[in-house]
């Protein structure tokens, strides 16, 4: 949690105060990124702390943490895949109707995730699950209804930006470019970004895959491992970031930028000696 205010406080700092010191093309999804790693360690963990502490959630606040949660992590791959596709078609992303476009998707991956977040609260499928530290879906209907959820929420909103990210990033990989952008930013932590995030999600898509195939609740190790692995993406981005020497250097300057000393010598006279 530390790792994410802080990380991510810093970042969106930087960005801001920062801008002309390192070249950053593609400011929409990297600042939607942010937003989405900060929201996530300010609510989300805090929620799951506040659960060990008082040992369990209860409503309303259940259901908005769920809400929440479905939103960020929409959010968060939404942001990469706008980013992998800004990088693929060039600078002619940030300008234009093909900008529109990508403002357009990062606003879709917020609204898909409250959809989706809504459902079930709608239908009264939250309580708190102990193992995942948070509310859980727990499906008191038919294991149709179940199915049908299940395969909604993953084809829209995790295989279809799994897919952009997957294909965007096997073109840039083999140097395909649609525009001409030679000049190096900080999209270049993009591949960085990628395999974290896919790293850190492996549980969670796991456990829902095997909600999917079979009525039972994935097992508690990796109900907890999904929720540990989500936080941890929050904290690491920052430290992705900053993996870039650019930003890097932007950050230190604006931390330990030199203060003019208090008391400057200032010349009063001058005396001249003859010889």
């Amino acid at each position: 949690m530390a790792m994410g205010v802080l990380g991510n406080s810093l970042v969106l700092v930087i960005k801001v105060l920062c801008r002309g010191k390192f070249c950053c093309h593609y400011w929409l999804p990297f600042i939607n990124l942010t937003l989405s790693d900060l929201g996530s360690a300010l609510l989300i963990i805090s929620a799951s702390i506040l659960a060990i502490l008082t040992g369990g959630q209860k409503s309303p606040w259940c259901e908005v943490v769920t809400l929440l949660k479905f939103a960020f992590i929409t959010s968060s791959i939404g942001s990469i895949a706008v980013l992998c596709v800004q990088r693929l078609i060039g600078r002619t992303s940030t300008k234009g109707a093909i900008f529109v476009v990508m403002v357009t998707a990062c606003l879709a991956s917020w609204v898909t995730g409250v959809v989706f977040g809504s459902i079930p609260i709608v239908y009264a499928w939250i309580r708190y699950d102990p193992a995942e530290i948070l509310c859980a879906l727990f499906w008191t209907s038919s294991y149709s209804d179940m199915l049908v959820y299940i395969l909604c929420a993953l084809s829209i909103c995790i295989f279809l930006p799994f897919l952009l990210i997957f294909g965007c990033s096997l073109l840039s990989a083999t140097g395909c470019h649609f525009g001409n952008s030679s000049e190096e930013d900080l999209s270049e932590v993009t591949p960085l970004l990628v395999a974290c995030y896919i790293i850190c999600y492996t549980p969670f898509f796991v456990s829902e895959l095997i909600l999917l195939a079979r009525m039972d609740l994935p097992p508690d190790f990796l109900r907890t491992l999904s929720s540990l692995m989500s936080y941890l993406n929050c904290g690491l981005n920052p430290l992705i970031y900053c993996s870039h020497q650019e930003f890097r250097e932007a950050g230190l300057a604006l931390l330990w930028t030199k203060r003019k000393p208090t008391s400057v010598p200032v010349l009063t006279a001058i005396t001249k000696y003859k010889l």
